[in-house]
């Protein structure tokens, strides 16, 4: 008898058991892998591009007001993390992104690694007599007078400038015997970060004060009677307005563009807190008026000398440029209590006669 008049179904053959068969959607991830987030995507592009036209500002020097202009100072940082970006673009396999992290890694090193290389000094063609220059931002006159009188007596200093000198700072200082180390002095001193002075060896003569000229920070300048030299010597206390808000912007720029450019019958010195560092176009437009910056042509352009003491990175603040002619033959940073501030010690070679 026929199966179907059994009241029994024939079996179904096996493969009609089987689902129909689906292609996968394009659209749909392969098992076990999760879509990528569009967050994270876009985060990525915007580090990226940031990168990139940060990079672009510092190479050409079109960094202006606030926040670009304190951000700038961070550019070593920047150049520093760049790598570590780039890996994770890879593993993550975004590598357009790391592709465009590369290119602003070698436009930012270009303008940057050359502070590591030591030049060498280069002496004068007729090398003069030696002069040590000390630096040093007290920090609202925080730091001890004793202290400083001590750092001049032990380092034998030639000249000094100090920033940041309160009247209350500059009469602990006679107090303390700095006139016998230094018996010359251009007292510029004021209250809170206003004060500025300079001491020295040698006799002064005051030249001016270009902070005051534009009712900014003090930044006495003076001129010094050194012996041997071919021309005289000036030193200026530096300490343009910090460019830490909106407000103050044009203080600082108005700072750094009063400051003297170096001069064929003077050789001048710039000690001090210049509030900016050598990725500020404004910085690097002080020293191509025939300058050289100590700590760049030593191979320690990248030393931070700000915030001593703080668990933040630290920043290349305070400089000592000195009149192309002359001859940088060693730098030091020293740790001080009672600023946040490093100071820096000179050793210079001046033209001779």
């Amino acid at each position: 008898m026929p199966a179907s008049h059994s009241g029994i179904d024939p079996p179904i053959p096996w493969e009609k058991r089987m689902p129909p068969f689906r292609p996968r959607r394009s659209d749909a991830p392969p098992h076990g892998v999760r879509p990528r987030n569009k967050w994270v995507s876009g985060l990525v592009v915007a580090v990226a591009v940031g990168l990139l036209l940060f990079s672009g500002l510092r190479l050409v020097g079109l960094e202006r007001g606030f926040p670009l202009v304190p951000l700038m100072a961070y550019a070593p940082l920047v150049l520093f993390t760049i790598p570590v970006l780039v890996v994770a673009f890879l593993l993550m396999r975004r590598f357009a992104a790391a592709g465009a992290a590369m290119v602003a890694f070698a436009l930012l090193a270009i303008a940057i690694l050359p502070r590591l290389i030591d030049e060498g000094p280069i002496p004068p063609e007729v090398p003069g007599p030696e002069l040590r220059v000390l630096t040093l931002n007290t920090h609202f006159g925080s730091v001890a007078p004793e202290t400083i009188v001590d750092l001049a007596r032990e380092h034998e200093m030639d000249v000094l400038t100090l920033q940041e000198v309160t009247p209350e700072l500059y009469a602990g200082l006679e107090e303390a015997g700095l006139a016998e180390v230094l018996p010359y002095s251009m007292d510029h001193s004021a209250p809170a970060a206003a004060g500025g002075t300079v001491h020295s060896v040698y006799p002064l003569t005051p030249v001016g004060d270009p902070g005051r000229e534009i009712d900014s920070l003090s930044m006495p300048h003076a001129s010094l009677e050194v012996p041997g030299t071919a021309r005289p010597v000036e030193v200026v206390s530096v300490h343009p307005m910090s460019p830490r808000r909106p407000s103050s912007m044009e203080a600082w720029e108005w700072g750094l563009l009063m400051l003297p450019p170096a001069a064929e019958d003077t050789t001048r010195i710039l000690a001090g807190d210049f509030n900016a560092t050598l990725d500020h176009a404004a910085m690097r437009h002080v020293v191509f008026e025939g300058y050289v910056d100590a700590a760049d042509v030593t191979g320690q352009g990248l030393t931070g000398t700000w915030p001593v003491g703080k668990p933040v990175p630290k920043v290349a603040l305070d400089h000592v440029l000195v009149d192309h002619r002359a001859a940088v033959d060693g730098l030091d940073f020293l740790d001080v209590e009672g600023t946040t501030h490093r100071a820096l010690v000179v050793d210079l070679t001046l033209p001779g006669e």
